[in-house]
């Protein structure tokens, strides 16, 4: 099949969930031998160079970039809520430019499958409905509106509260609408099929993880030292807010019950206040890593406080592929069909993620124990040959 994948960034680099997410699933598809034109919106935050992407990749996949300025502007922002239903965080997306090169593109060839990669390119829906008989498929990497809504939940202050709750309500919206008009229906996780399945949504739908590549995480030695590590994106409010949680409730009361553990933080864009925090706290702040996997080997035990999200958090299963334990909060384990002292650890109660920690790092059998249930929970899972398989019946049966 000829299937083309229209994304709001490049997903090279795979640095973050979206990009390995989407970059998983192209390299699966291509290897299942499938012709894949990856059409992306190349945003300024996310800027990079199409040729310097690895022949290895470029040679079998054709990337296609579209430069776009994804800024958040106050004035749009202010005139969005004012006057206009969509949501600003979709609306930052809609491009002349790529909707010109997607019409280019659809008069140069034809397409069995067309896979919008978030809800955020909905905008080009009915653009694909004149220009392309292609089955339309949406793939949900989130329930993006329950993100907001949590955010909302949490938030304190009744003016921005306010605010996310009427983004909430518009994204519902937006994605309840680009999911009717999509042909199928791709979800990251089950809960999050039963959330469209809820609001009405009654497409053809697969739900298909995140897959990995389980070649490319070779197990370590579990390092002795009590060493933590975090991970991820710190321009993402829901890190943020997991992260702050642990700096404030769990990390000092920690180390004066383990004295001399370390903590390590690794992730771009982290706000001029939040690396004061960090500091303050006397955390080892790495910023933005090349090597994802090598850092999360060299330390002990993930930590991935969440307390909104949705989808799932693919660290996590990075992390649990490398061999490294895990404990993380009753959002971060949703989506991955993992058991509590089996194969991580969960808890949001302050005093018991502290005291969890404590165990991973002076019970050996415990620790690998969680590391060889948790690896083989990945590779039973989340494989991408299987995953590959399964996605490629569903849209046969599609076209």
């Amino acid at each position: 099949m000829k299937i083309a994948l229209l994304t709001n960034k490049l997903p090279y680099p795979p640095k973050d969930g979206g990009s390995i997410a989407t970059l998983n699933m192209i390299t699966g598809l291509s290897d299942a031998g499938h012709a894949i034109t990856c059409l992306s919106l190349n945003t300024n935050k996310h800027r990079y160079p199409i040729e310097d992407i690895p022949a290895s990749l470029s040679e079998k996949i054709r990337f296609i970039g579209v430069d776009c300025d994804s800024s958040i502007r106050p004035l749009k922002m202010l005139h969005n809520l004012l006057f206009s239903k969509v949501p600003y965080i979709a609306e930052r997306f809609h491009s002349r430019a790529f909707s010109g090169r997607l019409k280019q593109l659809l008069e140069e060839e034809e397409f069995d499958i067309i896979q919008l990669e978030g809800p955020y390119l909905g905008h080009y829906i009915e653009q694909l409905r004149q220009e392309s008989k292609a089955v339309i498929s949406f793939r949900a990497h989130n329930v993006e509106h329950r993100i907001w809504e949590r955010k909302a939940a949490n938030e304190k202050g009744p003016l921005k509260r306010w605010y996310l709750q009427n983004m909430a309500k518009r994204l519902r919206n937006f994605e309840l609408k680009v999911a009717q008009a999509s042909n199928c229906l791709v979800s990251i996780s089950p809960l999050d099929e039963k959330v469209f399945r809820e609001m009405g949504v009654n497409k053809a739908c697969i739900t298909i993880p995140t897959g990995l590549e389980m070649s490319e995480y070779p197990s370590t030695l579990l390092p002795k030292e009590a060493s933590i590590f975090f991970i991820g994106a710190l321009d993402w409010l829901p890190n943020q807010e997991g992260l702050k949680w642990f700096l404030d409730q769990v990390l000092d009361s920690l180390r004066k019950d383990l004295p001399g553990i370390t903590f390590h933080v690794a992730g771009r864009n982290a706000p001029p206040v939040f690396e004061k925090l960090l500091a303050k706290k006397e955390v080892i702040y790495h910023g933005e890593i090349e090597d994802a996997k090598t850092f999360m080997s060299t330390y002990r035990i993930m930590v991935a406080p969440l307390f909104t999200g949705s989808g799932i958090r693919i660290k996590i299963l990075e992390a649990m592929a490398l061999g490294r334990p895990v404990l993380t909060t009753p959002i971060g384990i949703e989506g991955i069909p993992a058991r509590n002292n089996k194969e991580l650890m969960v808890s949001e109660d302050p005093e018991i993620f502290k005291n969890q920690i404590i165990k991973l790092c002076q019970d050996e059998n415990l620790a690998q124990g969680l590391v060889r249930e948790g690896k083989n929970l990945i590779q039973e899972n989340f494989d991408t040959f299987g995953l590959s398989t399964r996605i490629t019946q569903f849209f046969k049966e599609q076209v």
